[in-house]
């Protein structure tokens, strides 16, 4: 294994946060020191924001990393990582930051420590750009299990934007190997169902977008889901599809100015492109399945299309895995092989 420092350009591809995350997450696991410059270049404010400074250093508590670079606004980034360290570990984001990256983010290196590890991550569990605690939850924490991850993922309590508040709570412990599989195949469709979530906003908000995607989506079951005041305000409709194989999650969320309408109909848009494709798995997933599979070694599936963040998150792996990964068209999407 290639053990130089490993230079990187946060500005290339999408010039997302993904391209940090991925790499400290791979800096952890392979052992190698990165330095990432431009970070977060393409976004309206460049640089570490608190929940991307909170991955950081919540890497560097994991692996008792050395870095530069690390604090608010930076645009840089040295990270020298030592040995992963199983634990007890507790992170406040301190705004409603996104939980779910900053644990997306350390626990695919906590699966390769030598105990048992929790994590506790307090901040937004449910913000626009970044998958919600159910959709790690339902999603993709059954595809890690399918895999032979041993985690189990629990939302504590709410947090929405801007107030944020929550927190999502993990258990891990060691895995052995990690095995890719195929998907290729959604299969049988066994399910749609809508779930408006409100916390401090009025219930005929949520029965409005409900209608909307009624209207839109044949055979969806649909149900509004009350929260206390205290974990709002907030507003988001989880619209879940359940085939043989997969289970995907789509979301949108209610905001100032924008219609119950409009909100439904967003989600709607989503999961009728989705089952259109008929690709298996979802642009977002696809960030995520990559990533694992390449740690892997291997494995296989269908996406809608080749995003600018999955080909980011790509370019980021190749740097530090010496594995193959190739993009395929096929009918309905594209063939992601990792091998």
């Amino acid at each position: 294994m290639n053990k130089q420092l490993i230079e990187i350009d946060g500005a290339s591809g999408e010039g997302g946060g993904q391209i940090l995350r991925s790499a400290l997450t791979l800096a952890m696991i392979t052992g190698q020191a990165f330095q990432i410059k431009n970070i977060r270049a393409k976004r309206p404010k460049p640089g570490l924001l608190r929940q991307h400074l909170t991955a950081v250093e919540a890497a560097a508590a994991i692996c008792g990393a050395q870095m530069t670079g690390a604090q608010i606004g930076s645009t840089s980034l040295s990270f020298k990582p030592g040995a992963i360290r199983a634990g007890d570990y507790h992170f406040a984001i301190g705004t409603a930051g996104s939980c779910t990256l900053v644990l997306q983010t350390i626990l695919p290196a906590l699966w390769f420590a030598d105990a048992p590890s929790s994590v506790s991550v307090k901040g937004g569990t449910h913000n626009k750009a970044a998958p919600p605690a159910d959709f790690l939850i339902r999603v993709w924490q059954p595809l890690m299990a399918r895999m032979g991850v041993q985690q189990e993922i629990t939302l504590k309590r709410h947090g929405f934007y801007p107030a944020g508040g929550g927190e999502i709570c993990a258990t891990v412990s060691p895995c052995p190997s990690l095995q890719g599989f195929d998907l290729c195949q959604r299969g049988a469709l066994r399910s749609i169902s809508a779930t408006a979530l409100i916390a401090g906003v009025p219930a005929k908000v949520a029965q409005r977008e409900l209608a909307e995607i009624e209207q839109k989506i044949a055979g969806v079951s649909t149900a509004v889901r009350g929260l206390s005041n205290d974990q709002g305000p907030g507003n988001a409709v989880l619209i879940e599809i359940e085939h043989e194989n997969i289970t995907e999650m789509f979301t949108s969320f209610g905001e100032k100015g924008v219609s119950a309408e409009a909100v439904g109909k967003q989600v709607a848009h989503q999961v009728q492109r989705y089952l259109h494709s008929g690709a298996a798995v979802d642009e977002f997933l696809a960030d995520q399945l990559v990533l694992a599979f390449a740690l892997a070694g291997s494995g296989r599936f269908t996406t809608t299309h080749a995003s600018a963040h999955l080909l980011s998150n790509i370019d980021v792996i190749r740097q530090f895995l010496p594995v193959n990964i190739t993009q395929t068209q096929v009918e309905g999407g594209v063939e992601i092989v990792v091998s």
